[in-house]
């Protein structure tokens, strides 16, 4: 990094510093101004939240990466803006019409004061588990292989910067930043892609095929693929979508803030939009960099440092300083909104419901408090991470098929079937999860130990991550049917509004109202996007 890169990578933080400053001058007035920004944010701060929340360290380290190691597969996982439709247009009415803060929150309303407190503590773990850790893991990466600073120095910077504005500034700071987070990290990502396609010894599109062959380029791999086989990329890959973009807090939240119904789903729908550039920012990049390695132009010591190789080595002074503060926006703007989101489900889920008496401004310390737990806990994981074979978004795609299966289940069968009851919900999430963690078991005694299971163990173990997801989904839907199928009806009067059997005329009237044909050919352009790109990475 030359002088003038620092003094852009500077000016970008002095920017965001104002806009913070700005946002936490606005008196935060109760918990739903902390926590969801007063419900009063337009669809584009909506969309461009949900997109910045998304694109974190994952992409930036582990995507690009994935992208030069293996090339398109793991697009599948990139093209769920369908799945970001479903959000906004089956899930989100029934969370608005709750009137709901949290995911679990949905689920006391649906099912039972079990559920809800069994989703918040394993949404936490979960957080734990990828989102905070891989945040922290993942500044460290960029600030060591871009910046020349200490792993550990850099993973904690990323946590100081971002916990301060989060902190103290609560949602409404964090959808904020976000949005110029956005503008930058398009500009910078796609400035990497555009300069590396035209790098002479690659020679544009055409040339990157040469290089890296057709095999970098198709999406579509042989069911018996030990890691990507079309089939989990498919069906496992949408049980995880629906998981983490329908029902998942950290995502959900966005839409919530939204002003209204129609404001929150064409949030969804221009998010949507937004969630097919990581296929062209992220994975063509990474292929651009295997194409340069090839050429002898790039040398990178791990997959997991494609891009902040990429960004230091290729591009001119100055502007590597803009590209550079659009990968540390990334990283702040994914850390930024998982701390808001722990922060409200244990608030709001756990501490509200045990301190039913606290004030609103206990509430919203109790908040920041529990941020800086979940902080602790997130670096405790990292050194599993590190020793975690494959690349950053590997791992965080195989412990993420292990969580989603059971709560997909228990969300999309609890608002399609109002005959699933509450103990069936309880049993799903509890037999779901310990599969889910029986498998995470084996994957962490292999990584650490380097064992090799044999016999019943080695079977189970061999089953790539995204079958694995399908499994324990059959499973759950199975137990989930069954078991309510076996015990009393749920109470018509409890599950008014929060089921499609259950709506009212009244309810049909105001979801109906909400939208207008533009929304719906948006919506179906992105569809047909996606098609496109499914057809065309086909080898």
């Amino acid at each position: 990094m030359a002088g003038l890169d620092w003094i852009v990578i500077a000016f970008y933080f002095v920017v965001l510093a104002a806009i913070a400053a700005w946002v936490m001058s606005k008196k935060q007035k109760d918990s739903e101004d902390y926590f969801l920004a007063g419900r009063n944010v337009g669809w584009f701060i909506v969309g461009a939240s949900i997109f910045a929340s998304n694109i974190g360290s994952e992409h930036l380290v582990g995507l690009a990466g994935a992208g030069a190691e293996s090339g398109m597969p793991l697009a599948h996982y990139e093209l769920h803006a369908w799945i970001v439709l479903l959000l906004g247009w089956v899930f989100l009415p029934f969370y608005a019409r709750s009137g709901v803060f949290t995911m679990p929150e949905f689920l006391e309303k649906r099912y039972n004061e079990k559920a809800r407190r069994f989703l918040s503590v394993i949404s936490l773990v979960g957080y734990i588990l990828t989102k905070v850790s891989v945040s922290i893991y993942a500044g460290g990466i960029v600030f060591q292989a871009l910046l020349g600073i200490d792993f550990w120095t850099g993973a904690v910077l990323t946590l100081i910067i971002t916990g301060i504005y989060t902190v103290a500034g609560g949602m409404r700071a964090v959808v904020y930043t976000e949005a110029l987070q956005t503008i930058i990290l398009i500009a910078g990502a796609l400035s990497v892609t555009l300069i590396g396609l035209n790098h002479e010894a690659i020679g544009g599109w055409s040339g990157l095929r040469s290089i890296v062959g057709s095999e970098h380029f198709n999406m579509w791999k042989p069911i018996d693929h030990p890691q990507y086989p079309w089939t989990g990329m498919v069906f496992g890959g949408a049980i995880v979508g629906i998981w983490y973009w329908c029902t998942d807090q950290y995502i959900v939240q966005r839409v919530l803030t939204a002003k209204n119904l129609k404001e929150g789903r064409r949030g969804a729908i221009w998010g949507g939009f937004l969630k097919i550039l990581p296929v062209f920012l992220f994975l063509v990049p990474g292929m651009v960099a295997f194409a340069l390695s090839k050429e002898g132009v790039l040398q990178y010591d791990s997959p997991n440092e494609v891009l902040p190789v990429m960004v230091r080595t290729l591009l001119p002074e100055g502007f590597r300083g803009l590209v550079a503060a659009g990968l540390l926006a990334a990283l702040m703007s994914s850390l930024a909104s998982v701390f808001n989101s722990c922060s409200t489900l244990f608030t709001i889920d756990i501490y509200k419901k045990w301190r039913p008496e606290a004030t609103e401004k206990r509430l919203v310390s109790t908040g920041r408090l529990a941020t800086a737990v979940i902080v602790v806990l997130g670096f405790a994981w990292i050194p599993v991470m590190k020793n975690a074979p494959g690349t950053l978004y590997d791992y965080l795609q195989s412990v993420q098929s292990y969580i989603a299966p059971p709560i997909t289940v228990i969300f999309l069968l609890g608002i399609f079937y109002k005959r699933i009851n509450a103990k069936g919900a309880m049993a799903t999430l509890y037999i779901g999860l310990l599969i889910g963690l029986f498998r995470l078991t084996l994957d962490t005694i292999t990584t650490f130990q380097g064992t090799q299971f044999t016999g019943f163990l080695g079977s189970i173990a061999a089953i790539p991550f995204s079958h694995f997801a399908i499994v324990i989904f059959v499973v759950c839907v199975i137990i989930i049917i069954v078991v309510s199928l076996m015990t009393e009806k749920p109470s018509e009067a409890k599950l008014a509004g929060l089921t499609f059997g259950t709506l009212s005329e009244e309810d049909r009237a105001i979801n109906k109202n909400s939208y207008s044909t533009i929304d719906i050919v948006a919506s179906l352009l992105i569809v047909a996007v996606i098609i496109g790109i499914l057809v065309y990475f086909t080898g």
